[in-house]
């Protein structure tokens, strides 16, 4: 028995959490790329480090636990590693649809 197209539908709460999800961690890589000079080992240091901060608490919040969170973090506080854009490619991960699960009932090859 095949479970019904519908109850596969992302409910609308978690569609506006994954569309801000996306803004924040888009505007995060994007400001350390714009801002790059003043994040390098500076003065502005720790205003990186807040961000990278902010960030992965809003993205938690947002996404609840995901594996892919904690490597972006992690990633964001090395020092050229932060050039990638790892909160982008962490909530695309976090994100991505996953093919429906067969049901125990459902015949095999179908």
């Amino acid at each position: 028995m095949a479970i019904a197209p519908e109850s596969h539908a992302i409910p609308p709460d978690r569609r506006r959490r994954v569309r801000i999800a996306w803004i924040v961690a888009l505007a995060a890589d994007a400001v350390q790329w714009v801002a790059m000079p003043l994040f390098m080992g500076g003065g502005a240091s720790p205003f990186d480090l807040a961000l990278e901060a902010v960030v992965s608490l809003v993205l938690f919040r947002l996404l609840g636990w995901h594996p892919a969170l904690l490597p972006a973090l992690l990633s964001e506080l090395l020092p050229g590693v932060d050039l990638v854009p790892a909160w982008t490619i962490a909530v695309f991960i976090a994100t991505r649809a996953r093919p429906a699960l067969r049901q125990p009932d459902d015949p095999p090859g179908g």
